[in-house]
């Protein structure tokens, strides 16, 4: 399945896109400029700051040498981790960083946060099933069109507390106990993502990079302000790629409008807007700039200036030494315009790698989908098929029976006609067999059809089940759970369980011990 997976991701983009883990072997034998040290520093002190555990710290050192590669990727700071995809896109790539690693050339797993990212709505809510299969929603109120690296976390953190305890997971360490006090030292919104995933996920090295806090943002400057130079190059090339995209049957992800920029200037009032260019003028729709006033502001305070979608990985690997870009499946159509983008700036664009996709499976969910023969992956891509096709299988079965028990009826008859001819005198012995038999197969027809209405009721309610897991929402379980629901719910046992996962394609994480069963003794199996 995993080699099926790639071919279908590889159909889906244009030939001339890096795509897989044999370009990422080709990028890692290539030298990869970059400010290493400088990188390293800024990232140690970071980090330090995020009490990020001693495997982080040494992936961060090791980014120094100067023949260091990364593998990185990214997602938007999520509540609570965000959905359980994010670790996914981490385990990608801490597992390919930890294949390649060598100590004459590291490679280091490097995760960035998009706090520079202001789409606020999208990173408020997150859903937990506690042990009562209920999902409950948290849906904080941030405020909209602001980074969420500047918005204070302080207001949240005791809406959060209270949702985690009344989730019904256990209030003790290791556990929401554990999730608090992990978020107490956070100042913004996005720290407090980076310090969930140094907690999790930084015990295996981890790099967690976030642009807009101060050890960092210095950092892109120099990126920001060559596009100043020309500021609708790169988006002119991102219009033609697209273009180029369409001739060969390809949906763009991206499109840059008239006069559009690649860059967001955060306005005095704190709202993050992107910069339009005309006849020598930048203007953010409220008010107009020269360039030597954005150089000014860009030097002043660099987290005021930040790239757009079509300018991100690129201010990225201008400051990166990345090997290894991985993305989820919606990223590859806006990926997939930028080649010329990295041109540009004078950079080779890195392998991109298409992320783990994953579900969980807790043992009541697995001893569901065993009893019904059903794949759960089948389950998710359409829950409605698969319950149908269980149902008419019950139905099929009481239909048979009733139809046999008609048969036996029927033959009975006959039967009886044939003796009462043979010998009148049996004629009353036969029809008291006759309403004996009848009586038996009514009492049986019942309860087939009691048992019937039952097993259609314990298939709907397994039904109902399945769809709270795997398809919350309607929405596959791995947009919408946060990995941390499950860490929650069978504590350090869930993140053994994602690091033995593979590193691509889709696989089942089993999660949870039936009895007499070892934490150790579940596995993950790829699909």
């Amino acid at each position: 399945m995993r080699s099926r997976e790639r071919a279908t991701s590889e159909s889906r983009l244009p030939p001339t896109l890096p795509f897989g883990t044999a370009w990422l072997a080709r990028r890692l034998a290539s030298e990869r400029p970059a400010p290493r040290e400088k990188v390293a520093s800024a990232l140690t002190a970071f980090l330090r700051r995020m009490g990020a555990p001693k495997a982080s710290l040494e992936a961060a050192e090791a980014l120094a040498h100067p023949q260091s590669h990364a593998v990185v990727t990214g997602q938007q700071a999520g509540l609570l981790g965000g959905p359980a995809l994010t670790f996914y896109k981490a385990h990608t790539a801490l597992s390919l960083a930890k294949a390649h690693h060598s100590p004459k050339r590291p490679v280091v797993a490097i995760f960035w946060v998009a706090s520079q990212d202001h789409d606020t709505e999208e990173v408020a809510s997150a859903t937990l099933i506690g042990f009562d299969e209920e999902p409950r929603t948290l849906h904080l109120v941030l405020p909209p069109a602001r980074p969420v690296g500047k918005i204070p976390f302080a207001p949240y953190a005791a809406q959060i507390e209270a949702f985690l305890k009344s989730s019904g997971f256990a209030f003790e360490a290791g556990t929401v106990a554990e999730v608090v006090g992990v978020l107490e030292g956070a100042r913004t919104y996005s720290e407090a993502f980076c310090r969930l995933l140094l907690r999790y996920l930084g015990p295996r090295g981890l790099i967690v990079l976030d642009p807009m806090a101060p050890e960092l943002a210095p950092l892109f400057a120099p990126v920001i302000e060559r596009e100043l130079e020309d500021p609708l190059t790169s988006s002119e090339a991102i219009n033609r790629a697209g273009q180029k995209l369409r001739a060969l049957g390809f949906k763009p992800g991206l499109g840059r409008g008239q006069g559009a920029t690649n860059v967001f200037l955060e306005g005095d009032d704190g709202i993050r807007r992107l910069l339009r260019y005309q006849a020598g003028t930048f203007s953010d729709g409220q008010k107009c700039y020269q360039k030597r006033e954005l150089v000014e502001i860009l030097k002043s305070d660099p987290t005021r200036l930040t790239p757009a979608a079509g300018l991100r990985p690129v201010a990225q690997d201008s400051v990166l030494p990345t090997a290894g870009l991985v993305v989820g499946p919606g990223e590859l159509a806006y990926i997939a315009l930028l080649p010329e983008v990295y041109r540009l700036h004078q950079l080779e664009m890195p392998a991109v790698i298409e992320r783990l996709s994953a579900l969980v499976l807790e043992p009541p969910i697995r001893r569901i989908l065993a009893s019904y023969g059903l794949d759960p992956w089948d389950f998710v891509q359409n829950p409605e098929r698969a319950m149908t096709r269980a149902l008419g299988e019950t139905l099929a079965a009481a239909r048979n029976i009733r139809d046999s028990l008609a048969r036996i009826e029927q033959e009975f008859e006959g039967l009886l006609l044939a003796v009462m001819a043979l010998d009148p005198t049996l004629k009353r012995a036969a029809l008291r067999s006759r309403e004996r038999l009848r009586g038996e197969l009514t009492r049986l027809k019942d309860k087939v059809a009691r048992n019937e209405l039952l097993k259609n009721e314990v298939v709907r309610n397994h039904f109902s089940r399945l769809c709270r897991h795997l398809v919350p929402k309607g929405k596959v379980q791995e947009t919408i759970v946060p990995y941390l629901n499950y860490a929650l719910k069978h504590g350090h046992s869930a993140m053994r369980q994602l690091e033995k996962a593979p590193d691509q394609g889709r696989a089942i994480i089993a999660i949870g011990s039936e009895e007499g069963e070892s934490h150790e003794r579940i596995a993950h199996r790829s699909l």
